[in-house]
C-alpha cells in the first residue's frame, strides 16, 4: 500500500524507517519530512495542518494509510476531515478524532476523563479568569511542590513546577492574566506533584481492543544528573529495568484497560497510538498525562525494540483484528541520545553543516535519526534545538548507552552538545 507520514522530526524519521522495513509498504512519503527521511521515502513539502493540501496530495498518490506523529493535527481534527469526504473516508488514519484526541489538547478534559473512569493521576483543581482570585487562594494553600499545567497545547512548554509560593503565583499570574501561552492558558490546571519516577508505555488501540507496543524512560533535564531546564528530551533508554512483569500489570489493569474501556463507553472514536506518561511512586502508576501520538525522543527507541511488523499493526488497528495480533520485542537493550544545538533549550543558532552521520551510521548496532536538520544545497545542516538521535542496542541498557557515546563522538557541527550519562540509574 501506498503510506504518507504526517510530520518532519526525529519521531517521523523513526516512523519511516520502521514502516519502510514492511513488505505491505509499497510507497512511502513524508510530508514535510527531513533530511534522514528523504533516504528513505519521498518527502513532500505540505504542512501538517494543510488538510486539503494534504487531502489532494492523498487522492492523487492513492494513499491508503496516513500516519500522524505531531499533535497538532490530531487536535485539530485531521481524522475527522478526511473521514468526512467521501472520496477519503476509505483512509486508514492513524489518529484519534478530535474530540477523542481532547486526552492530549486539554489538561481539564484528560482529568475529568480519568476521574469519571477511576484512573489514578494526581489530584487538582482548575481555575480561569473567572475564578482567578479562589485560584490564588488555593496555590497560597497548596503543599508544595506545587505543579501548574495550561489547559491546552502549548508547545511542550506550558508545565511548571514551582517550589515555592511566590513562584507559582507569578506563574499563575503569567498564564492567565498575561496569556503567557495565549489561548492555552486561558485555563490553567493546578495539581498535586507526584514524587517517584517518570516512564512512558505506549499501546496501539482501534477504540476497543489494544496491544502495548513498547515502554521507555526520558531524560528531560538539559544537564547531566537531571538538573538545568526541561528539554523536549535528551534521551530515552528501553526496557526499563524497574518495569517488569508485576508493575506492568498494574499499568494494564488500573490504566490501559480503564482507559481503553473508557473511550469505548463515552463513543470517543480513537484508532491510534496512546502514549500514558506516566509516574511510578513506589512501584505504583500514576497518570501525569496522556498524549494522543507516539513521543520524541520515545520512538526512536522503541520502534527498534519492536520485533513486529508495524504496518500489519496499524492495519489491524482498522480491520478488527489487532487483539488477535502478537507483539514481539528484540531481546537486546536500546537507549537514544540526543545531539542538540548549542544553548539549547534556550536561543541557538541554525544552519551549522553536520559532519559524519555516515560514520556513526557504519558503527554496528546503531541507528542515527534526523530530527531538527535540513539541507543547505547537498549538505544537511543543523534546523532546530534537538538535532539528531543516536539510537543503539547493545546486551544491557549501559552498552547501548556506550555505543550511542560511540557514534555520537563521530558526528559534529558547531555548539554540539549530548548528555553522556543516559540510563545513569541504571549503571551496574
Amino acid at each position: 500500500m501506498n503510506i504518507l507520514i504526517i510530520g518532519g522530526g526525529g519521531r517521523e524519521h523513526a516512523l519511516a524507517w520502521k514502516i519502510a522495513q514492511s513488505h505491505h509498504c509499497d510507497a512511502l512519503f513524508i510530508a514535510p519530512g527531513n533530511p534522514g527521511t528523504a533516504a528513505i521515502g519521498t518527502n513532500v513539502t505540505l504542512e501538517v495542518n494543510d488538510f486539503k493540501g494534504i487531502q489532494d496530495f492523498c487522492m492523487e498518490k492513492g494513499i491508503e494509510m496516513i500516519v500522524v506523529g505531531p499533535e497538532e493535527p490530531l487536535v485539530n481534527g485531521i481524522y475527522d476531515f478526511f473521514a468526512a469526504n467521501a472520496a477519503t473516508a476509505h483512509i486508514n488514519v492513524i489518529g484519534p478524532a478530535k474530540e477523542a484526541a481532547q486526552l492530549e489538547g486539554s489538561k481539564a478534559f484528560s482529568k475529568h476523563f480519568m476521574e469519571r473512569h477511576n484512573i489514578p493521576t494526581a489530584s487538582y483543581a482548575e481555575f480561569t479568569k473567572v475564578n482567578y482570585e479562589q485560584g490564588l487562594d488555593y496555590i497560597k494553600a497548596h503543599s508544595l511542590p506545587i505543579v501548574l499545567k495550561a489547559d491546552g497545547l502549548a508547545a511542550g512548554k506550558g508545565v511548571i513546577i514551582a517550589s515555592n509560593h511566590e513562584e507559582a503565583l507569578a506563574s499563575f499570574k503569567e498564564m492567565i492574566q498575561d496569556q503567557q501561552f495565549g489561548a492555552a492558558s486561558e485555563k490553567v490546571v493546578i495539581e498535586q506533584f507526584l514524587q517517584g519516577i517518570e516512564v512512558s508505555v505506549f499501546a496501539l488501540t482501534d477504540g476497543k481492543n489494544y496491544q502495548v507496543i513498547g515502554h521507555a524512560k526520558d531524560y528531560k533535564r538539559i544537564g547531566e544528573g537531571d538538573t538545568g531546564l526541561n528539554t523536549g528530551g535528551m534521551g530515552c533508554v528501553s526496557p526499563v529495568p524497574f518495569m517488569d512483569a508485576l508493575f506492568m500489570k498494574k499499568v494494564e489493569d488500573r490504566i490501559i484497560i480503564p482507559t481503553i474501556q473508557g473511550l469505548s463507553k463515552e463513543a470517543l472514536v480513537y484508532k491510534g497510538f496512546v502514549f500514558f506518561g506516566l509516574m511510578n511512586c513506589d512501584g505504583e502508576p500514576f497518570v501525569i498525562e496522556y498524549n494522543c501520538r507516539l513521543g520524541d525522543p520515545e520512538t526512536e527507541v522503541i520502534l527498534p525494540r519492536l520485533q513486529t511488523d508495524l504496518v500489519s499493526l496499524l492495519a489491524a488497528a482498522d480491520n478488527g483484528t489487532l487483539e488477535d495480533t502478537n507483539i514481539e520485542f528484540h531481546p537486546q537493550s536500546f537507549a537514544t541520545v540526543m545531539a542538540v544545538s548549542g544553548g539549547y533549550p534556550g536561543g541557538y543558532k541554525k544552519y551549522f553543516p553536520i559532519n559524519g552521520l555516515g560514520a556513526a551510521a557504519n558503527i554496528a548496532g546503531t541507528i542515527v535519526f534526523q530530527a531538527g536538520t535540513g539541507f543547505e544545497g547537498d549538505a544537511v545542516v543543523t534546523k532546530g534545538g534537538r538535532v539528531l538521535t543516536v539510537t543503539a542496542e547493545g546486551a544491557d541498557l549501559q552498552s547501548a548507552v556506550n555505543t550511542a557515546q560511540k557514534a555520537l563522538n563521530l558526528i559534529s557541527f558547531e555548539g554540539m552538545y549530548f548528555r553522556k550519562d543516559i540510563g545513569y540509574e541504571f549503571k551496574s
